[in-house]
């Protein structure tokens, strides 16, 4: 305004960010730029937090709105702005020119806001990304006290290595959260020279069982649809049963587990009485096919 704008001319040319904080609109609005306005009006000394700075370091989280910041005094109130009270011995660290939690510092604050699916999703899909690894992480919440830090040694221990998607992460928690004996992850076959032929998901090897997710690339793009034709050819040659489970399927947990239970006992593999806790994460229609024991 001290530079001549009207208010007409200041909407005409420029977006809000939030209020106070403008910005041309021929600028692309990605995060860094959110981040950087959100900055400029809460407290002094604040850093970027939560499900922001998990986005940040390239984790999966459910979608928020909001910038989240942490900050060392009063909090902020401001809309679009959701301001956490730092908490004492909160690691921060520099990252892409803004002081921002750690990625295992933002697993352990996520833990406060996140179910144990959703925070076992954010776990593997940093340790995807390389910014941590399980045993860091597992490290980490053995150490950590306060609220929420059984459940963030839960989720921590559930971890793994080479998930390759958050459906992958999802589908592995249903069978473990039932009971079920937990799938190998990300098991890879090479040929004689170490070239990688194909990777499977989740797998059963002694038992020559895997079970697989496959996204929507898998109907839409014909190279992938070749290539599915020619990795089953080699399964039936291997004898190998594929169990393919899609999006739709986990909204339909139980009578999923059921196709499981049955590909696992013509599998000839021993399966244990289940557990109920999977109907608290995992959405269970009335009258779903019962799981036999």
């Amino acid at each position: 305004m001290a530079a001549g704008h009207t208010d007409g001319r200041l909407r005409r040319s420029h977006l809000a960010l939030f209020r106070g904080v403008h910005i041309e609109r021929a600028v692309p609005v990605t995060l860094g730029v959110r981040i950087e306005a959100a900055l400029l009006v809460v407290t002094p000394g604040s850093h970027v937090s939560h499900h922001t700075a998990a986005t940040l370091w390239g984790g999966i989280v459910p979608d928020h709105p909001d910038i989240h910041v942490s900050s060392p005094r009063n909090r902020t109130r401001r809309d679009g702005i959701t301001a956490h009270r730092r908490k004492e011995g909160q690691e921060v660290v520099g990252f892409r020119g803004f002081r921002v939690t750690s990625p295992v510092q933002t697993f352990l604050d996520l833990a406060h806001c996140l179910t144990l699916v959703d925070l076992v999703v954010l776990g593997d899909s940093l340790v995807k990304r390389r910014r941590t690894t399980p045993e860091q992480l597992v490290s980490a919440t053995l150490r950590h006290r306060g609220p929420y830090s059984r459940l963030a040694r839960r989720a921590a221990a559930l971890v793994r290595a080479g998930v390759d998607s958050a459906m992958e992460t999802r589908m592995r928690l249903l069978i473990v959260l039932a009971g079920l004996p937990e799938p190998e992850v990300d098991h890879r076959v090479h040929d004689h020279d170490g070239t990688l032929l194909r990777r499977y998901d989740l797998s059963y090897l002694p038992y020559r069982l895997i079970i697989e997710y496959d996204g929507r690339q898998h109907a839409e793009s014909e190279e992938q649809w070749l290539t599915d034709l020619a990795r089953d050819e080699t399964l039936d040659d291997e004898q190998i049963r594929r169990l393919v489970v899609v999006s739709r399927h986990l909204l339909d947990a139980g009578n999923t587990l059921a196709r499981i239970t049955r590909a696992m006992r013509r599998a000839g593999m021993p399966v244990p009485r289940l557990r109920d806790e999977w109907r608290r994460h995992f959405p269970a229609r009335p009258g779903d096919l019962a799981v036999p024991a």
